[in-house]
């Protein structure tokens, strides 16, 4: 009893703890109590720093409990963590005793049943497609032979030897493979480094680039198929410049590669069957052109000998076609000796009729005409007749002149004439015969004055007279305004007894 008497404050001789002591003590206790625990929940804020650990919120509709996932444990997790999605977080809690914080460091992370995974798959596939990756027209023809096929898939399953098999049996052509893991955690980026390592390929190279592409896989659950169902393979898959075709799971099985793909194959078999044609059609069909072209040919020649037939028919044999040319050159050849004789015979008869009027006695009058002919001419063209015909042209040259000289004259002066009347006209219209006359010209300011009001307004009046201008300062003008009046009826216009100065424009 004494000794609480001497106790100042009830309880000072509890325990004391620092900070980190009851830091420490919480985190053993923690980590004691919940060592190993599977939170099922959504994942809310991730982020993937530089570092590769893995830092996200898992919540429900009423708590949030912070998580890390370390680089290692998120290397090796099937389903990459993403924003809204429903999953089984297996881990231990701790502290974290700098922030007063507990969290969740995560060593296994598996998507909340299959309902969580379809919904994360229609989240990725509404992306993709509101991209335009699902669009026809981005879909590639693929080649009709090709020589060279890229196979990505596994190169120990049974699916490659049912591709080659395949292939053999239809039509062999050379066949590349890229070997990559078809599940788990290294399946996706190997798919998408196998598809972009054969559009890098060199056509024609050392190892020539494939004409298509088949990326295939056997059948198996949604898990063991959702490396396909990444976006870093459907986007590799749709950035591919060779026609690819996808091969995943059975008939019933459908990933997102098989979206952005070229050409679904429900199997692996039926991908190769795609892929090549069946020599042995081929080979029928080739037969039965050849078929077709023979009888073809033999068709043609035969219409056209029967053609040739027809026509000969109807063109007339040679003897025949000669026998009328033949009788006409006959009938010529008889007529010609007549013909030559007369002919000479009518050109005999011409000449002797010209040669008549060719007699001395002709020709002797006719060279008396044209002397008497000449005789007159010449008598015109004695000296006296070209003196009196020079004469009297010069006489016309000289009449011609002096009429020109009288008509220049005359149109001169009427021009002359015509100037001095407009020049008369010009001085009765100019207003300086109007200042002859007793007027002015008033100007205010350089302008024209036609009212009292203006003039009294101008700061200097200038007054032009007949024989100069005289400027007047404002102070020895006074403008008086003129009263105005009642409008009236204008009274009939009177002569007014004297005239009064108006305006000159």
């Amino acid at each position: 009893m004494s000794d609480l008497i001497d106790d100042p404050i009830e309880g000072e001789n509890a325990p004391e703890f620092s900070v980190s002591e009851l830091s420490g003590a919480i985190k053993r206790m923690i980590e004691g109590e919940f060592s190993h625990v599977r939170i099922k929940g959504e994942i809310g804020r991730v982020s993937f720093p530089r570092s590769g650990h893995v830092y996200l919120d898992l919540k429900d509709d009423r708590s949030v409990i912070a998580a890390v996932m370390w680089k290692g444990v998120a290397s090796r997790i099937a389903t990459r963590p993403e924003e809204g999605m429903e999953v089984v977080a297996t881990g231990r809690l701790t502290t974290f005793p700098g922030q007063s914080k507990y969290q969740l460091v995560v060593e296994d992370l598996k998507p909340a049943g299959v309902g969580a995974l379809m919904a994360m798959l229609e989240k990725r596939k509404a992306m993709l497609q509101a991209e335009g990756l699902f669009a026809p027209e981005c879909k590639k023809p693929l080649p009709y032979l090709p020589e060279v096929i890229g196979v990505v898939t596994s190169p120990s399953g049974a699916v490659i030897r049912d591709i080659l098999h395949r292939l053999r049996d239809r039509f062999p052509r050379k066949v590349i493979i890229w070997p990559v893991a078809v599940q788990g955690e290294q399946c996706a980026p190997q798919v998408a480094n196998a598809i972009q390592g054969f559009n890098q390929m060199t056509p024609g190279g050392a190892m020539p680039r494939p004409d298509l592409i088949i990326v295939a896989r056997g059948g198996g659950s949604i898990e063991d198929l959702w490396g396909f169902n990444e976006e870093i393979v459907a986007r590799a898959a749709a950035g591919s410049d060779i026609p690819l075709i996808s091969a995943v799971g059975h008939e019933t099985d459908t990933t997102l590669i098989d979206f952005v793909s070229d050409k679904r194959a429900p199997t692996p078999t039926a991908a190769a069957e795609l892929a090549v044609p069946v020599r042995l059609e081929i080979a029928g069909w080739v037969e039965e052109q050849g078929a077709r072209m023979t009888r073809g040919i033999g068709q043609a020649l035969s219409l056209r000998d029967q053609r040739l037939r027809d026509l000969s028919r109807a063109i007339p044999r040679v003897d025949m076609l000669l026998q009328t040319p033949r009788q006409r050159l006959d009938a010529a050849g008889d007529a010609l000796p007549r013909a030559l004789q007369a002919g000479v015979q009518t050109r005999r008869v011409a000449l002797a009729q010209s040669s008549g009027g060719l007699r001395a006695q002709s020709l002797q009058r006719m060279i008396e005409i044209r002397r008497q002919t000449l005789g007159r001419h010449a008598d015109r063209l004695t000296p006296v007749r070209l003196r009196r015909d020079i004469d009297r042209r010069r006489e016309r040259v000289a009449d011609l002149s002096r009429r020109l000289a009288e008509a220049g004259t005359r149109q001169v002066q009427g021009l002359k004439d015509q100037l001095a009347a407009l020049d008369r006209m010009r001085e009765t219209l100019s207003y300086q015969a109007t200042l002859e006359r007793g007027y002015a010209v008033v100007r205010g300011d350089g302008a024209l004055v036609k009212t009292a009001e203006v003039a009294g307004k101008a700061s200097e009046i200038e007054i032009e007279f007949a024989d100069g201008r005289l400027k007047v300062g404002q102070g020895a003008v006074a403008a008086t305004p003129a009263t105005p009046k009642k409008a009236a009826p204008k009274p009939k216009a009177k002569k007014p007894d004297a005239p009064e100065q108006g305006s000159l424009f």
